[in-house]
């Protein structure tokens, strides 16, 4: 319970502080968060068919 009034707390400081940024800054952020997730799901995806062909 703890943990999810901490993750809340976060989301607030977060969203307030997007809220008074540039929207040109906010999308450029936006779209490097998004690639870097991109980058580390197709890096997971490749390292599990890379272990399970192995076994």
């Amino acid at each position: 319970m703890l943990f999810i009034v901490a993750a809340l707390l976060l989301l607030g400081v977060v969203l307030g502080t997007v809220a008074h940024a540039p929207l040109t800054f906010t999308a450029v952020a936006a779209v490097v968060i998004a690639a870097w997730l991109g980058i580390f799901a197709l890096r997971e995806r490749h390292a599990r068919r890379r272990v399970s062909s192995v076994n």
